[in-house]
């Protein structure tokens, strides 16, 4: 059964609704249930002011708030809300002090007032101006509340429309990371698989049939928002074993990665980011050099390391500066708030890489 009927601006109509039907009952029920008088000039009073404190705070939620005080017409916005109040209170007034003016009830509120201060010096309440304040403290109070109320969902529509922005942002510069992928990697790739074709045919059909597959996965894969953490570590060791064939005898490899995946979901080339970084600032050709990439499935945790040595770079800018890492960081941070750990510092020799997130079980739904 679907709810989306009860979201966005159908859900806000309802709440309001609802609560003008029970605004409009309560005071019918309270008079049934403590068994008091129906006093209908009371409930007229009541119903009339009702009326008024919605016309302000529609008025304002609707109009004010959003024509002028989120346009920075603030002075004219102020100037409307003056107006605004100064009417309604004189209207109130008018109508509850003037047009349903009960001088039964008024003679009967002086005689109980005479009893109560019998045999002192009355003084009589001003009725007529603690009415006035009255009103207008009460839509002052509206006005603050519905000022406060259209604020709060401005803030809410900007928070939603920044993640948005974000998520297009980050889907791009996800298309971007493929096509940074693409070029440099296949094109060294082919050559590499050009020059096995001389002396290896066997090794040179399976670096072929690793790159299809890898093109596979960043062609058609990569495109959903989530794929699985088995495809994944496919990804990454027809990559690594591709990016093996480049590689000279002064270079020492470990690699590391599950065979038991687990039912788990992971946005695609999460990690690949962090084996180029490894491949390209961890490769010297010239000394000895490392490149060490460890991930492990515990449940629902990954922990992923990535550790290489600084062969081509001593520099910590230049390490950090590739846009595939900025990008998993924003991804990491937008994707998985508060559910993960990102560590990436350059020690002396090495630079490392410690990511440790949760991830939800793969529920079998497309």
């Amino acid at each position: 059964m679907s709810f989306s009927f009860l979201s966005g601006k159908r859900l806000a109509i309802g709440l309001h609704i609802l609560a003008w039907a029970f605004i409009v009952i309560i005071p019918q029920y309270l008079i049934s249930v403590y068994g008091g008088r129906r006093d209908t000039h009371f409930l007229y009073q009541f119903y009339v002011s009702t009326v008024v404190y919605g016309a302000i705070f529609y008025l304002h939620y609707l109009w004010l708030v959003p024509r002028f005080f989120f346009n920075d017409r603030k002075t004219t916005y102020i100037l409307l809300v003056t107006a605004t109040v100064l009417v309604s209170c004189f209207l109130l007034y008018v109508v509850n002090d003037r047009l349903f003016f009960d001088p039964e009830r008024e003679r009967q509120m002086d005689l109980m007032m005479k009893e109560l201060n019998k045999g002192r010096e009355m003084v009589k309440p001003p009725f007529r101006e603690m009415h006035i304040f009255r009103y207008f403290y009460s839509a002052i109070l509206i006005c603050g509340f519905s000022l406060g109320l259209g604020v709060l969902e401005r803030l809410s529509q900007n928070e939603k429309q920044r993640k948005e922005l974000e998520k297009e942002k980050l889907n791009s510069e996800l298309a971007f990371l493929k096509n940074q992928i693409s070029p440099h990697f296949f094109f060294n790739t082919l050559n590499n698989i050009y020059s096995l074709i001389g002396f290896d045919t066997e090794e040179a059909r399976q670096a072929v049939l690793r790159l299809s597959k890898l093109m596979r996965y960043l062609l058609y894969e990569s495109e959903h928002r989530e794929s699985r953490l088995a495809d994944e570590v496919a990804f990454l060791n027809n990559y690594i074993d591709l990016m093996k064939l480049r590689l000279g005898n002064k270079v020492e490899l470990n690699i590391s990665l599950p065979d038991n995946h687990g039912d788990l979901l992971v946005p695609p080339l999460l990690f690949v980011p962090f084996v180029e970084n490894a491949f390209k600032h961890g490769v010297s050709y010239r000394e000895r050099s490392f490149i060490e990439i460890r991930m492990s499935v515990d449940g629902s945790k990954i922990r992923f390391r990535a550790r290489n040595s600084l062969g081509t770079s001593n520099l910590p800018d230049e390490v950090h500066s590739g846009i595939g890492l900025e990008n998993v960081r924003k991804r990491l941070n937008l994707l998985f708030p508060g559910t993960h750990t990102l560590k990436i510092e350059q020690a002396p020799a090495a630079f490392n890489v410690d990511l440790l997130l949760e991830i939800k079980p793969l529920t079998g739904e497309p």
